[in-house]
């Protein structure tokens, strides 16, 4: 029974002023969505296997939270949700030839190995334009993750700009098999270029090969990476990859935000369904990106629409820990009219708190217990956040209560 009273590992309630915070922090960030035009979508929270199998590249089987319907049928709870939207837009919008914008909000679930100490239920909200190949995508992809970072309240950031197919060049180039391929991007990932070195003598890579994936160590900063990296392109495909991403640079130049950008021509993309530019926004106080997506215009194929298409996905518990810990506060939290009442005064109370119901307040009512003090109301309204309080007294008065400073004083019922 003890255990029934805890929460599993990796998942974890939330409640009271966090819970408040976080509703707000997401109704902040639906607002930037929406106003770029973005409609909502809603996908299950658990799919069949297929739609995250191996071959889209999402994450590893054995992560996932696998289990049966009555047919027998492998089902898994969402790691991610673009996947599911993929097969959303392949079927609702099979059709459509015009670029659709979708924007989303629900919780992801990845079974971490536990040691990793990472919450393995997520909540994400995330945007996809779905039927667009253009660099004007891309910039609006990044122009918005910026603007979600500035109406969060977050000052501080950068985004990690990078593209698939430009690190893929490199794997190709150096005739890497599956399994070579992997091992390079796991040390690359982890920035272990010495590694990365020893690996490549080890298979007796070409030196132009080995020379090129240890320069990526140094293929981080300012648009004058982008000129350092054609040195290295080992085809016509990484300098394309490369002009595409000056170009997009020169878009956000227009949007004003490339003093936010910062280029990675290591990053290879966490998902195998990536095809071009690849991003991530890191912020102060988290551990790890607040921000992950990319380009993947391979992935509606998957579920029969041919379709390129760009999202990324804000993962909210993790902007939830760099705002605490920058001291970043959302004020746009629900703040609630506490009305405290005598037992004589109930129907008074009652028709007083429709009343203002009636006008879009947020009323909570309170029967006071004749062996609580009033003090006992006061720190109840202050943890709670209670914007004001009134107590309608068993004497047919009305006291007016500040709880923040716990000023009283009496009103008439006009007021």
């Amino acid at each position: 029974m003890k255990k029934l009273l805890h929460t599993p590992e990796g998942v974890r309630d939330i409640y009271n002023m966090e819970c408040s915070k976080k509703l707000a922090l997401e109704h902040r960030l639906h607002k930037v969505l929406s106003l770029y035009g973005y409609h909502d979508i809603q996908t299950p929270t658990f799919e069949f296997f297929d739609v995250f199998r191996k071959e889209i590249g999402t994450t590893p089987s054995r992560e996932l939270y696998k289990f049966f319907d009555k047919e027998g049928n492998t089902l898994v709870l969402r790691p991610d949700i673009t996947p599911s939207v993929a097969r959303a837009a392949a079927t609702l919008f099979a059709d459509e030839k015009l670029p659709i914008r979708l924007c989303y909000t629900g919780n992801t679930f990845v079974n971490h190995s536990s040691y990793q100490g990472r919450l393995k239920e997520n909540t994400q909200m995330g945007a996809e334009l779905i039927g667009e190949d253009s660099v004007e995508a891309d910039a609006e992809m990044l122009a918005m993750v910026t603007d979600c970072f500035t109406a969060a309240g977050i000052r501080d950031f950068q985004l990690n700009v990078g593209n698939a197919d430009f690190f893929q060049s490199l794997i190709e180039d150096a005739s890497l098999d599956e399994d070579g391929e992997e091992r390079v991007r796991e040390l690359i990932n982890n920035r272990n270029y010495f590694g990365v070195e020893e690996f490549l003598d080890g298979i007796h890579a070409r030196r132009s090969s080995k020379e090129a994936f240890i320069a990526l160590g140094d293929l981080y900063g300012g648009v004058e990476v982008l000129a350092k990296a054609k040195n290295i392109a080992p085809n016509s495909r990484a300098i394309r990859a490369l002009r595409r991403l000056e170009m997009i640079y020169d878009i956000l130049k227009v949007y004003g935000m490339e003093e936010y950008i910062n280029f990675d021509l290591s990053m290879s993309g966490l998902y195998g369904y990536y095809t071009g530019i690849i991003f991530r926004g890191y912020t102060f106080g988290t551990g790890d990106a607040v921000v992950k997506g990319g380009r993947y215009d391979h992935l509606l194929e998957k579920f029969g629409k041919q379709s390129p298409s760009i999202g990324f996905a804000l993962v909210i518990d993790e902007l939830m820990n760099a705002l605490s810990r920058q001291k970043v506060k959302i004020t746009d939290v629900q703040k609630n009219m506490l009305i405290i009442y005598d037992g004589s005064r109930q129907k008074e109370a009652i028709r007083f708190a429709g009343q203002l119901r009636k006008k879009d307040s947020n009323t909570e009512l309170m029967r006071r217990d004749a062996g609580k003090s009033l003090e006992e109301y006061i720190r109840y309204g202050k943890e709670y956040s209670a914007a004001s309080m009134l107590y309608l007294q068993e004497d047919g008065r009305i006291m007016m209560i500040d709880p923040l400073t716990e000023e009283k004083k009496y009103i008439r019922p006009e007021e």
